[in-house]
C-alpha cells in the first residue's frame, strides 16, 4: 500500500490579498491573485480544502503539538470552519472537543459536512476521528448555521465527505459487524444520506468495505471499494449500482470528487504498482495525469464543470510536493502561475469552482512567518508575465510535518496492492 504525508508547521491569521500590475511593456497572461485564508485562534495549521460558486471556502483549522518532536505527533486540535467572504465561522462540535473533514464539498447555499467526535468513548477504543481520544465519531450536515449528526448504518463511527446542491450528502459509516481485516473494529459501507435516510453504497463483489467521498448535483457519488485498509477500485456509484472505473493494469485506485458532466478526478495506482499519478475518468475512459517532473506522485482531488483539474504531488520523501492544474491535456505547477510577490508556495490544490477559484494551502517562502503553513484561495486574473513564485524559489520548500497529519487528510485512502 502507498502512503503520503505531511502537510507543514505553523499558522498566524491574517488576510492579505497579493495583487500586481502591468507594466505598460509586460505581456499580460492568466495569473493568479493570491488571497490568504486566517485560520482559526492561535492555532498553527490551516488548509482550505473546499470552496463553492461564490468563492465560500471549507477550511480545516488545526493545532499540531506544538512541544512534539517525533514523527508521531498528533493533532491535539481540529474544527471545520466555514469562510464566508472573510467572515469564518466555526462549525461547531457534536459534544467532543474536535471537528474534520475530509476534501470536503460546501455547496452554493453554503452548507457543509464533516465529522465531529462525540462525548462518547468508541467501545472497541478506536480512534476513527483521528484526534487520539478514541471518543466516537459521527458524520454532521452544517446547515443554517446549525450542527446536526447524520444517521448511521448500526455502527460506531462514520464520516460525511461530499454535498451537492440539493442537500444529498456522501461519506461512510460503520455497520453493525466486524471486520474481519481489522478486527475488533466494523465494517465500513459509503453512504447517501438523502431526505433524511442513510442508503449503503455496497462495495464491489469480494470487497468487504467501501467509502463515498464526492457527489455531484446528479446524485452521482465516487469513492472506492477495498478494504479497511486499501482501495482496490475506483467507483461510480449511479442509482446505488457501484460500477468499478478503470485501472492501469493493477488494483489500487479511488475517486474523489464528479462534476456535473460525470467527468472524475480521482489517483490510480502505476502500471507496476509502485506508486500512484493523478486521474481523470471520462466517458468510461481513463486518462493517466501522471505528476510533475521530479516528483514521484500526484492526487486529483477537484473537477470543475469545464474539466480543469486540480490536485497535488508528491515528492520522493512522501511530502506534499506542489499544487497543479491540469487543462488542455497539460499539468502545471501553479507556482509558476502565481506572481513572486506572492510570497506562498502551493504544495496542495483541493478544490475548483467554476469561475476557476482553487482552493488549498501554501508554505510561507520569506520573511518573519517563513515555513509557516497558509490556507488560501487562488483566483485568475490577467496579470504581468514577470517572475513567479516558481521562479524565486528555484528549490522546494523542505516541509517537516508529522506523519499522521497527512493522515487526517488522506483518511483511509490506501491505494493499492497490485495483487491480493
Amino acid at each position: 500500500m502507498i502512503t503520503f504525508r505531511n502537510l507543514r508547521n505553523y499558522w498566524i491569521p491574517g488576510t492579505v490579498t497579493i495583487v500586481l500590475g502591468c507594466s505598460s511593456d509586460a505581456f499580460a497572461q492568466v495569473r493568479y491573485q493570491v488571497t490568504d485564508l486566517g485560520g482559526l485562534n492561535d492555532w498553527n495549521l490551516a488548509c482550505a480544502m473546499s470552496l463553492n460558486n461564490k468563492g465560500w471556502t471549507e477550511i480545516m483549522a488545526g493545532e499540531l503539538d506544538p512541544l512534539s518532536n517525533s514523527t508521531t505527533a498528533p493533532l491535539v486540535k481540529g474544527r471545520a470552519v466555514v469562510d464566508v467572504d472573510g467572515l469564518k465561522i466555526d462549525v461547531g462540535t457534536l459534544g467532543g472537543k474536535n471537528t474534520w473533514m475530509n476534501w470536503g464539498q460546501i455547496n452554493d447555499r453554503g452548507e457543509t459536512v464533516g465529522f465531529s467526535e462525540t462525548s462518547v468513548p468508541d467501545p472497541n477504543g478506536e480512534d476513527f476521528c483521528g484526534f487520539g481520544t478514541k471518543l466516537t465519531c459521527r458524520p454532521f450536515l452544517w446547515h443554517n448555521g446549525y450542527l446536526s449528526s447524520l444517521p448511521m448504518l448500526g455502527g460506531n463511527n462514520g464520516a460525511a465527505s461530499g454535498i451537492n446542491i440539493h442537500r444529498q450528502i456522501a461519506g461512510y459509516a460503520q455497520t453493525n459487524v466486524t471486520d474481519s481485516g481489522c478486527p475488533p473494529y466494523q465494517t465500513t459501507l459509503g453512504v447517501l444520506w438523502d431526505n433524511g435516510k442513510a442508503e449503503p453504497l455496497r462495495p464491489v463483489a469480494g470487497d468487504p468495505d467501501s467509502a463515498a467521498y464526492g457527489i455531484n448535483n446528479e446524485g452521482e457519488v465516487v469513492g472506492y471499494s477495498g478494504t479497511c485498509s486499501s482501495a482496490y477500485h475506483a467507483i461510480l456509484w449511479r442509482n446505488g449500482t457501484a460500477i468499478s472505473l478503470p485501472n492501469l493494469g493493477v488494483e489500487g485506485a479511488v475517486a474523489f470528487f464528479i462534476n456535473d458532466r460525470s467527468e472524475i478526478a480521482g489517483q490510480v495506482a502505476s502500471a507496476d504498482g509502485k506508486t500512484a499519478y493523478a486521474a481523470l475518468w471520462k466517458d468510461g475512459k481513463i486518462t493517466n495525469l501522471r505528476t510533475l517532473p521530479g516528483d514521484a506522485a500526484a492526487l486529483a482531488t477537484g473537477i470543475n464543470n469545464y474539466g480543469q483539474v486540480v490536485g497535488s504531488t508528491i515528492d520522493s520523501n512522501g511530502d506534499w510536493s506542489h499544487g497543479f492544474i491540469w487543462e488542455n491535456g497539460e499539468m502545471k505547477d501553479l507556482n509558476t502561475m502565481f506572481p513572486a510577490s506572492s510570497n506562498l508556495y502551493i504544495t496542495m490544490a483541493n478544490e475548483i469552482n467554476d469561475q476557476g477559484q482553487v482552493s488549498g494551502m501554501a508554505t510561507v517562502l520569506s520573511g518573519p512567518h517563513a515555513g509557516e503553513i497558509h490556507a488560501l484561495v487562488a483566483t485568475p486574473v490577467k496579470e504581468c508575465d514577470g517572475p513567479s513564485v516558481a521562479d524565486v524559489a528555484r528549490a522546494l520548500p523542505k516541509i517537516t510535518l508529522p506523519a499522521n497529519v497527512g493522515n487526517q487528510i488522506l483518511r483511509r485512502i490506501g491505494v493499492g496492492r497490485s495483487a491480493r
